[in-house]
């Protein structure tokens, strides 16, 4: 599990079914194991040599995520190691499983910010989209400033910080970026499906001390 708060950016090439990432700026405690976010896809450490660890990949995720157009030409990717339960959660839940992939729309430069405007590749994604609601965009929690299109396009706002340390700066209009939506809101949803679905009453009227009794209470 991991918070979308970038810690480091790293250098990504690929050999066969294996990617090797050369952190380029603040190296993170790792071990040989750990869970490892690159640009926002969950990923496990296979061996470490100085400032360059590999991992294993699937087919299924180069096909689905970005990482398959990033390392052949040495692209940067963010990086952020695995939530600890001591650490303090800076930006919102991520899974670091990516559920779809987004087009990059617009990139305008503010006095003090810059606006980043994203089109879901897949319009069925555009239900998790919330005005001020949490979105993971190559790894990085971000916050949805506005939407169109009931959500199949949204805005997102981003401070000097967060723009100059990720990869972020690198982007470009039509470059595909990947989005994770904020788990809370499938959780949510999920919920719902199941309700409007079950036939079973569950409201306050079935309880009794005897329905108590036959569900353990």
């Amino acid at each position: 599990m991991f918070t979308g708060i970038i810690q480091s950016i790293g250098k990504l090439k690929q050999e066969k079914n294996i990617l090797e990432i050369e952190i380029l700026d603040n190296f993170f405690d790792m071990a040989i194991g750990d869970s490892i976010a690159v640009d926002g896809i969950c990923l496990t450490v296979k061996e470490i040599f100085q400032n360059t660890f590999t991992v294993d990949v699937s087919e299924e995720t180069l096909k689905k995520t970005t990482l398959g157009l990033k390392s052949n030409p040495n692209k940067i990717v963010n990086l952020e190691p695995a939530l600890r339960v001591s650490d303090r959660l800076g930006g919102h839940i991520v899974s670091g499983h990516v559920d779809g992939l987004g087009i990059v729309e617009n990139v305008e430069k503010l006095e003090k910010s810059w606006l980043l405007s994203i089109k879901w590749k897949n319009k069925n994604f555009s239900k998790y989209v919330v005005n001020k609601g949490s979105i993971c965009l190559n790894g990085i929690s971000l916050t949805i400033a506005k939407y169109e299109k009931e959500g199949e396009i949204f805005t997102i706002a981003i401070i000097p910080h967060t723009w100059h340390n990720t990869n972020l700066n690198k982007l470009n209009v039509g470059d595909i970026v990947n989005l994770e939506a904020d788990a809370l809101i499938k959780y949510v949803e999920k919920l719902l499906l199941f309700n409007s679905n079950n036939k079973e009453d569950f409201s306050g009227k079935n309880i009794s001390p005897e329905w108590l009794k036959e569900n353990g209470w």
